[in-house]
């Protein structure tokens, strides 16, 4: 027996060594870098400016820096860290993906083995009664037998023309692009908590400012009602102070729903149901405004951009899939060996005399086939040219999201610092005029002017420091997430 599979070995591993041939098809090489040198239409400042408020630190743009693979560590927050450290242990999300990037590295090696040869190993047993009038199939004569066979079956199929090779970097590019989408739902994640815990202790700040506001439009509401009862103000000058203060009240339902909304949503990000207590809310002023900002270098942005390798990795599988459909119009050779043998007997099945062998070749050469391989090819190579474009789009939209980001950063500095002018502006004129007030030396409406345009600027000061924290998380998602710089990758 160990003689007929190696005769049924030899002639197919030295037709897999004999065939080979360079694969059909382009060759898939990446994109060229881009040769910008920057990302907005001037150059950038040296920093950003600062503001003499809360969250208002100067940050400088380091043209060239690396990204850190746990940038949110910046920020010097513990409570934010943890929250991060949560939903990467927890989230489903990031859980479907990394499965996924496991299904499809599995589909790779799998693929590969189409490379190989087959081997199949079987035995049958059958009991049979056969007819007496022709001769006897047995050479006992015997009629009646039981007839055990044992067989290996050996296929190769050599790849001349390179269409298996171009379905194994198919598979494989399919891989890395999943491996980088994988990333992407990484970095989409962490950001996310962190934008997410941002807005959620701004909108608890927001909640805690109104009510203070409310609290107090109550205490000048009282004080003009004391005074209308001794005939100091009028009935009109009351009416106003209920109005605004109703108009304070109503600002509290929308903040307070936000924040509920927030909460769901931040539980779900760490991997618990809205019902499972959350921890309190993230305290802004336990935050440190990253003081140098990394500005990647546009040549590198294309490697560290997430989406932009997972499009190039697309546009890698679009590449050898025209080879793939070139090779299927030419023609297919199969090889295969069989080898075994058979008796009446399983102490006997291997012994000289009963062993079977073969050898066979089929060469098959499409001929027509209604224009379907032609157009198969076609369709690839229209798949192709939209995974280019594809690859095109996914890099201008990076450099957009870093220019907005740039831009953005340089804007909000002006606006933290122009907000708490305001609010420092807007406070002090209503201390002065709740003192003027208490003595009856302003009316009513001049009270009410003073209360709504602190409350808009106390407002609009919590809602730009979070805009500063939130833009600078921004950046740091624009430029990739350091996610090269990880351990775990």
């Amino acid at each position: 027996m160990k003689r007929l599979i190696l005769a049924a070995i030899g002639p197919l591993t030295l037709s897999a060594l004999a065939l080979s041939a360079c694969a059909v098809g382009p060759d898939f090489h990446a994109p060229p870098a881009p040769t910008l040198s920057r990302y907005t239409p001037e150059p950038l400042p040296a920093a950003t400016g600062a503001a003499a408020t809360r969250g208002g630190a100067d940050q400088s743009f380091v043209q060239g820096q690396d990204v850190s693979g746990q940038w949110w560590t910046l920020f010097g927050s513990p409570a934010l860290d943890a929250l991060v450290t949560r939903a990467l242990k927890a989230n489903p999300d990031l859980a479907a993906a990394r499965e996924a990037l496991r299904a499809a590295h599995e589909n790779y090696l799998a693929q590969r083995g189409a490379l190989l040869p087959t081997a199949d190993a079987g035995f049958s047993a059958s009991r049979q009664q056969a007819s007496g009038t022709p001769a006897p199939p047995l050479a006992s004569n015997n009629n009646l037998f039981t007839l055990y066979t044992a067989q290996l079956t050996i296929a190769y199929v050599p790849d001349l023309f390179g269409g298996v090779r171009r379905q194994v970097e198919t598979t494989r590019a399919q891989a890395d692009a999943q491996r980088f989408e994988t990333e992407a739902v990484y970095l989409t994640l962490t950001t996310n908590v962190v934008a997410g815990a941002i807005q959620e202790g701004s909108l608890a700040e927001q909640i805690e400012a109104t009510r203070q506001v409310i609290k107090a439009e109550t205490e000048a509401l009282g004080i003009l009602r004391r005074q209308k009862a001794l005939g100091q103000v009028g009935g009109l000058d009351v009416a106003a102070q209920e109005s605004a203060l109703a108009q304070a009240e109503a600002t509290l339902p929308p903040l307070e729903k936000q924040l509920a909304q927030q909460r769901d949503q931040m539980a779900y990000l760490t991997g618990r149901a809205p019902s499972e207590a959350p921890e309190a809310p993230l305290d802004l002023g336990g935050l440190t405004l990253p003081a140098a900002l990394p500005v990647s270098l546009p040549s590198r942005l294309v490697e560290q951009r997430p989406d932009v390798r997972a499009a190039e990795a697309n546009l890698h599988a679009a590449t050898a899939q025209v080879g793939v459909a070139i090779a299927n119009r030419l023609p297919n050779v199969t090889l295969t060996a069989d080898a075994g043998g058979a008796s009446t007997s399983l102490a006997s099945l291997f012994t000289r005399g009963n062993g079977f062998w073969g050898l066979a070749a089929n060469v098959a050469q499409p001929i027509y086939q209604g224009g379907t391989l032609l157009h198969r090819q076609k369709a690839a190579e229209a798949a192709l040219a939209q995974a280019r474009e594809q690859y095109r789009a996914a890099v201008l939209a990076a450099f957009q999201n870093v220019a907005d980001t740039l831009q953005a950063l340089q804007a909000d500095s002006r606006a933290l610092a122009a907000a708490a002018r305001a609010e420092k502006s807007a406070e002090a004129t209503l201390a002065i005029s709740r003192r003027q007030l208490a003595l009856g030396q302003v009316s009513g409406p001049s009270v009410l002017l003073a209360e709504q345009a602190y409350q808009q600027a106390l407002v609009g000061r919590l809602q730009a420091e979070a805009g500063r924290y939130a833009d600078t998380v921004a950046l740091f998602q624009a430029l990739g997430g350091g996610w090269w710089n990880r351990k775990d990758v």
